[in-house]
């Protein structure tokens, strides 16, 4: 969002004020600058992918970190979920001082995942510090459950993302017991904070940080941003450690800003069948762009991460209650998309002498909440979680789209209430609630490629150099 669109941004909420409108001193958004009350990162991995060389496998670890950036203390939830079908299995309250960094490794263990960290600040319950007994990732959440049949094994922790949501800033007591001095908190280690819940005040936001999948032994990492949510709750979220709050549907008000070209819509979710809504409506694209390269003569390849981090609210045991195409059975929920590729030189999936024929297209489905697209089955990531696009191109680009004609009627589609619209260029507010679709589906991830240089010298012999990069996603909005 450029300052141009931020700036009018604000002269719509502030018009919205003026005109009485409830809800708007706080509405959910996309912060395009990477700040945010929650924070949504779209994949980690543990998985192993082969390393070329006989007998020798290479896992992921993952490597995340928090950073609050303002001058208070905060209470936040960290949340791990799996990628099929977004049960939890791990969570626990952080305590962050003001200025504080927390950092954690998420790794490999016998049958699933774990995660060690080596940060002093609070987390309740406390953190294995240890790489060699780390606290590991559960199946509860699915293990037992009727409605979840994509199989009980721990290996499915070993894919999926990660929720942060401030519960709030913190203050008094507990204030005093989290924030650092020479480095540790005064109530590490066992951070027992009895006065937590009364010390939390609604928080400011400010939340950024990252997630790195690093392989060591393949040489390739890649350094994802999460996405930002700003404006997530004027209200103080605090939960007790053990219990699975707060979470994305626990946004609040119920009101949500999206930003398309000119138009800023302000819309009311108070009246939704569904809590998660107003997050939703900001995550939602009817178009996800990304590139890909199959270079041969650099062994590239390419996977896409595409996430749908709202899509179990939207499920009822098996049964899909909206937005989103199919019940959830042992292979997922799948929703079609409409696949178009293209080269670098114009040309699309079929080869012509023309530079821009008519897109011949294909659908296919996505049926995970954590999906992985690979290209030619290059599996850069090693995901089970995964989808291949076949193609005969060496390098391009591919448009998703949600809104084909395979979708039925009435799904791939939010619809909104009460809708405020605010005209950037023409500066223009109109109070007349209007009725909005929101068209595609509520999307974040990004592209990861590899490159691998077999024989690059460097003095006498040969030196292997692998390289990884990723790419964020490009999307288009589409509300009517």
């Amino acid at each position: 969002m450029n300052t141009f669109k931020q700036k009018s941004l604000y002269a719509a909420l502030a018009g919205l004020g003026a005109l009485g409108a409830t809800g708007v001193a706080e509405a959910v958004s996309v912060n395009a600058n990477g700040l945010g009350q929650a924070l949504i990162y779209p994949y980690y991995t543990v998985r192993v992918v082969p390393t070329g060389l006989v007998g020798i496998d290479a896992a992921y670890n993952s490597l995340l970190t928090v950073v609050n950036s303002t001058a208070s203390a905060k209470a936040v939830k960290v949340r791990f979920l799996e990628g099929k079908n977004s049960r939890e299995v791990l969570d626990f309250n952080l305590y962050l001082s003001a200025k504080d960094v927390w950092t954690a490794a998420v790794i490999p263990t016998t049958d699933g995942a774990g995660i060690f960290t080596a940060d002093k600040s609070c987390t309740n319950p406390v953190v294995s510090s240890s790489s060699a007994s780390p606290t590991v990732f559960v199946n509860f959440a699915y293990s037992g459950s009727n409605d979840d049949k994509a199989g009980t094994s721990l290996d499915r922790t070993r894919e999926g993302y990660v929720e942060i949501i401030e519960m709030g800033n913190l203050l008094g007591a507990t204030a005093t017991a989290v924030t650092h001095v020479n480095g540790v908190p005064p109530a590490s280690p066992l951070c027992s904070l009895p006065n937590a819940s009364a010390d939390t005040v609604p928080g400011t936001g400010g939340l950024f940080g990252s997630m790195v999948l690093i392989n060591v032994l393949k040489g390739e990492d890649f350094a994802i941003d999460p996405t930002a949510l700003e404006g997530f709750s004027s209200t103080a979220l605090w939960f007790p450690p053990g219990d699975i709050n707060p979470n994305l549907a626990k946004v609040n008000p119920k009101t949500s800003v999206v930003v398309t070209g000119s138009n800023v819509f302000i819309t009311d979710w108070a009246t939704s069948t569904n809590t998660v809504d107003p997050v939703s409506a900001v995550l939602m694209h009817n178009n996800v762009y990304n590139e890909f390269v199959l270079d041969a003569a650099t062994k590239s390849g390419t996977d896409w991460v595409v996430n749908f981090p709202t899509k179990n609210y939207y499920y009822s045991g098996t049964t899909v209650t909206k937005l989103f195409q199919s019940n959830f059975t042992a292979t997922g929920a799948c929703d079609d998309v409409v696949i178009t590729q293209y080269d670098r030189e114009e040309r699309t999936i079929i080869s012509q002498t023309s530079f821009s024929p008519p897109p011949p297209t294909q659908t296919d489905s996505l049926c995970w909440e954590t999906n992985v697209i690979s290209f030619n089955g290059t599996n850069v990531l090693g995901s089970k979680n995964v989808s291949n696009i076949p193609t005969t191109f060496t390098a391009g680009w591919v448009a998703l789209n949600f809104n084909g004609s395979t979708v039925p009627a009435g799904r791939h589609m939010l619809f909104g209430g009460a809708s405020t619209v605010f005209d950037t260029k023409l500066g223009v507010l109109s109070p007349a609630l209007l009725a909005t679709t929101f068209n595609g589906l509520p999307v974040v991830g990004f592209a990861a490629i590899t490159f691998e240089n077999g024989n690059l010298s460097l003095g006498p012999g040969l030196l292997q150099s692998n390289y990884g990069g990723n790419v964020s996603h490009k999307t288009t909005i589409s509300v009517q």
